[in-house]
């Protein structure tokens, strides 16, 4: 099979296609046929040193965590997925050495989930990261749910830090599907577009002076939840805007490694901050989550492409280090590798 690899961290100069021999599914495993590969930041940071430090936990490495394809072999004692299943798959390189950028991957089958009969494997290549941590970020209120569903965000009022991102997108569609009124926050009328066709009821420019006004004219009460992709930039405005015992969901450190958060409006409304790290949330919030989303497809939710507010940049397997360049010179919409033919 094809299969992209590295075997040093560094620029994307290392990624290299070459032929490796197709795996076996073992213990608890599908191998899975890849059709599209989804690549999201996680996956440079980690090819570029960010995960491992200056060594690499195994020889070679395939790069990329999500993608989607067809069961292609089951191993024993697997029950739930059987030979030709679409699926869609997350964390695939996570603490294993091959990810999805390769025709063929294995991978514990509590990393699979189905995709809904109707479902493209671009969607199914585009959840993963994106949708799970949306997901997270979604249910960690104090007084919110732990799982989202129509309706358990009813009265809720959520704001989207940078909207038109993956991410974002995601956090979107699933507080709109789980009844939550959605603001984003924008830099351009094209990203405000972007975030409307994903379902936000409202934008704001957050380079706005007034950013925090116009917020608070659509929620005088405050936001409850704070999806963030940037508390260095953002720490004063959601101090601004975040409602009595709201939260701020922090899953990126877009704009630095560190942050100063306001003491005393933080304080006075009983504010909590919750860093997000898909990796470490545990296995049941990894599987709630997975189930979720399956359910939010199976509603039509989560549609990709210009028209759903997610654009499609495409690459062949060849070009993978192009793919992960793209991504991580923040490249408006989501990222995929066309590794097969349907």
């Amino acid at each position: 099979m094809r299969s992209i690899v590295y075997s040093q961290p560094g620029t994307s100069a290392v990624l290299s296609l070459a032929d490796r021999p197709v795996p076996e599914p073992g213990d608890g495993e599908v191998r899975v046929r890849v059709v599209v590969s989804g690549v999201n930041p996680t996956d440079w940071k980690a090819r570029q040193g960010g995960t491992y430090g200056d060594g690499l936990p195994f020889p070679e490495i395939t790069p990329n965590q999500d993608g989607a394809g067809i069961v292609d072999a089951v191993g024993p004692g697997v029950e739930g997925l059987s030979v030709g299943d679409h699926v869609w798959l997350f964390m695939a390189a996570a603490s294993r050495p091959t990810g999805t950028a390769q025709e063929y991957t294995v991978v514990p089958a509590t990393r699979v989930a189905p995709l809904p009969e109707g479902v493209s494997f671009d969607v199914g290549a585009s959840l993963g990261v994106p949708a799970m941590t949306a997901h997270r970020a979604l249910t960690v209120h104090e007084d919110g749910p732990a799982r989202l569903a129509p309706g358990a965000l009813s009265g809720r009022i959520v704001l989207v830090a940078g909207g038109a991102g993956a991410v974002g997108h995601a956090a979107i569609q699933l507080a709109r599907w789980a009844g939550a009124t959605v603001i984003a926050t924008i830099s351009s009328d094209d990203k405000a577009a972007l975030a409307r066709a994903a379902g936000a009821h409202h934008t704001v420019n957050y380079r706005d002076d007034d950013a925090a006004d116009q917020i608070r004219a659509i929620a005088p009460d405050g936001v409850h939840i704070v999806v963030e992709v940037s508390i260095p930039a953002n720490a004063d405005l959601d101090a601004a805007v975040l409602a009595n015992h709201g939260v701020v969901s922090m899953y990126a450190d877009n704009g630095g490694d560190a942050a100063s958060i306001p003491v005393r409006p933080n304080m006075s409304i009983n504010a909590r901050y919750q860093f997000l790290l898909l990796y470490t949330i545990g296995d049941a919030a990894l599987a709630a989550a997975a189930e979720d989303v399956t359910a939010a497809l199976r509603d039509g939710v989560l549609p990709v492409g210009e028209d759903a507010g997610l654009p499609l940049l495409r690459f062949p397997l060849a070009e993978t280090a192009a793919a992960h360049d793209a991504v991580q010179g923040d490249a408006v919409g989501k990222v995929l590798i066309d590794v097969a033919a349907e």
